[in-house]
């Protein structure tokens, strides 16, 4: 009888090790597979890719990034349009335009300068994507090690297809296809609006002022945009369209005599105070001879904007300024030819005066 308990008693024992043997294993398992899955699922967001053409060569890149560095001012200016969060930018000497100024506060990291990022800073972020141009291009490589980097400069070659490519790109990373649609199709309408008032304005220059020197751009040039997108007819050519432009002068300025002149001020840009202002260097009396002096014609861009930044807000910005300076002239043109008409209309009134005085005395002299 004692021998059948013991028996009894060591097989239910057994049985109970088996049995938690095998919940383990099955809670194990269970385990194992949620963390699978969980691993799985983490995994599928995390390389959700995107390949983008730049003008460094094709790069994959990550869906929607957190962390993201931008060290072209021009993008960044872009991105803020369409509103999309940003980490890291430059911090230098030359301010941002107004629209941008919150970017020189401490809510945003320190990426360096435009032309020197800070390699050990961007490290230490491990940002998920670095998106470069313009005066950081030189960088790209070592950048490039960081983290997945693209140069997304806009071609100044070809500008609007350009922007738009670029404006594309950006909402595609982000996940931001309609905002970019939108911003694109208000941009190109705009442009069209300010085209059509351009016609038959006549022709146009483009300058920019700096330490007591002018420099003139042409069509395909860095600021090529008032005659490729806009129609002003050039008033010369230049042999260069390079980032610097051609030298010119006042005695150049009256020779060539543009109906129309687009100034941009590098030293305002910059806040550089040892040099004139482009107002003060144009304002002489060989300037003053020009059709663009005599007819108020000379445009002050928003210099700041188009020379730091030049993203799709700057060229909105543009685009208002010159289109209030064709809004100003026109009225100015109806305004003359008002003048023009009541001149012609006094003259015509004397003029018959003059007829019916000149039939009296004859009427008179019939008589006598």
């Amino acid at each position: 009888m004692l021998v059948r308990q013991q028996l009894v008693k060591t097989i239910s024992i057994a049985f109970s090790l088996m049995l938690a043997v095998t919940m383990t294993g099955c809670d194990n398992k269970n385990s194992s597979s949620e963390t699978s899955q969980t691993s799985d699922n983490t995994a599928s967001v995390t390389t959700k890719t995107i390949t983008i053409e730049h003008e460094q060569g094709t790069t994959s890149v990550p869906v929607n990034p957190k962390k993201v560095v931008v060290l072209n001012p021009a993008t960044l200016d872009t991105m803020d349009a369409l509103g999309i969060n940003i980490t890291a930018v430059p911090q230098t000497d030359a301010s941002l335009p107004p629209f941008l100024s919150k970017y020189e506060s401490s809510d945003y990291q320190n990426a360096g300068s435009l032309f020197e990022p800070n390699y050990e800073a961007l490290s230490n972020l491990q940002p998920d994507l670095i998106i470069a141009g313009g005066r950081a291009n030189d960088a790209y490589q070592k950048l490039n090690e960081i983290a997945p980097t693209v140069s997304l400069t806009i071609d100044s070659h070809n500008f609007l297809p350009s922007l738009t490519q670029r404006v594309e790109q950006l909402g595609q990373i982000f996940e931001k296809q309609q905002a970019a649609e939108e911003l694109i199709n208000q941009f190109k309408q705009k442009v069209a609006t300010v085209k059509e008032k351009a016609t038959n304005q006549g022709n146009a220059m483009v300058i920019l002022v700096t330490g007591g020197k002018m420099s003139g751009y042409g069509p395909g040039s860095r600021f090529g945009f008032i005659y490729d997108e806009l129609g002003f007819a050039p008033a010369t050519t230049f042999a260069s369209t390079g980032l610097h432009g051609n030298v010119i002068n006042a005695e150049f300025l009256l020779t060539v005599n543009p109906d129309w002149l687009f100034v941009i001020d590098r030293d305002n840009a910059i806040g550089r105070t040892d040099s004139p202002s482009a107002k003060q260097l144009l304002d002489n009396a060989l300037i003053h001879k020009t059709n663009a002096w005599k007819y108020n014609h000379i445009v002050y861009l928003d210099s700041a904007s188009i020379y730091i930044a030049g993203g799709i807000q700057t060229y909105n910005i543009l685009l208002d300024q010159v289109s209030d300076a064709l809004d100003q002239a026109s009225t100015q043109s109806d305004e003359d030819v008002e003048d023009e008409s009541d001149d012609m209309d006094e003259n015509v009134i004397y003029d018959e005066e003059q007829d019916t005085t000149q039939a009296d005395e004859i009427t008179i002299a019939g008589q006598e």
